[in-house]
């Protein structure tokens, strides 16, 4: 088998694992969303604090409970890149979905993932969320940009 094929089967298993995530994650199903992730998996979310460590099943369902219905969501500009046992994969992702309190939610936002292989299996070990902000001094959060 050559090193091709062997990287074609392994971006394979990376994009069914990364769908099946995304599947739960929209389904706001914790459990499921989490089973991608390893037990050590670090994580800069958009929300505070600065780092999570570790998986956070009753805190990632707490969230989805301000969701009114499945969150949607889009991909663009996704890149992966695969070195032996690990890799990562980087995109622009929008959130879509209206919350428990009728806010409607339309986000585009940046988005980095490490990968690493255990046991046969590709999981997430890190993740990164970031929206850029306004440089002119204000520090504003810019949510409303658009790829």
């Amino acid at each position: 088998m050559s090193n091709d094929t062997n990287t074609n089967i392994e971006e394979e298993a990376i994009i069914a694992m990364l769908m099946m995530r995304a599947k739960a994650l929209g389904e706001k199903n914790a459990k499921d969303a989490l089973s991608y992730e390893a037990a050590d998996s670090i994580e800069f979310s958009l929300a505070p604090p600065l780092v999570y460590k570790g998986k956070d099943e009753a805190g990632l369902q707490s969230w989805f409970d301000t969701w009114e219905g499945p969150i949607g969501g889009d991909v663009r500009d996704a890149k992966l890149t695969i070195g032996g046992d690990v890799a990562f994969w980087s995109g622009l992702l929008r959130m879509t979905g209206t919350k428990t309190d009728g806010t409607e939610v339309d986000l585009w936002f940046r988005q980095t993932l490490g990968l690493v292989k255990q046991g046969g299996r590709w999981l997430v070990a890190h993740q990164h969320a970031s929206v850029p902000f306004s440089m002119d001094g204000s520090g504003r959060a810019l949510f409303d940009l658009q790829p």
